[in-house]
């Protein structure tokens, strides 16, 4: 005979694993606040920011910003790798990155 499944404990295994990963996220987000330097801000201007940021539709600049932050963090993982590990052929080394397509003005 088949043993029952426990629901109340698969149940509370799956809310304890949500809670984990929604911490995470959470944490996650703060050290990135911080370490692009956006800790400087007030946290009303920030909040505004992001606000913009998530109300804009306008896919040429989300692409904009989407590859100055891919460029960001490939330029701060590069900061943290020895020079001997990494890989410079034919890929982009000089500092600052591409600029976004809208001039660098951001969210307006």
């Amino acid at each position: 005979m088949r043993k029952p499944r426990d629901f109340d404990a698969e149940l509370k295994a799956l809310e304890d694993k949500a809670r984990e990963l929604k911490t995470r996220k959470v944490q996650q987000l703060g050290e990135l606040v911080i370490a692009t330097g956006a800790d400087a801000l007030t946290a009303d201007e920030l909040a505004g920011a992001l606000v913009v940021l998530a109300e804009t539709t306008d896919a040429a600049k989300r692409e904009a910003w989407a590859k100055r932050g891919a460029a960001w963090f490939r330029s701060k993982s590069r900061r943290s790798t020895p020079a001997s590990d990494r890989d410079t052929g034919g890929t982009q080394t000089q500092p600052g990155g591409p600029q976004p397509a809208s001039g660098g003005t951001g969210a307006t």
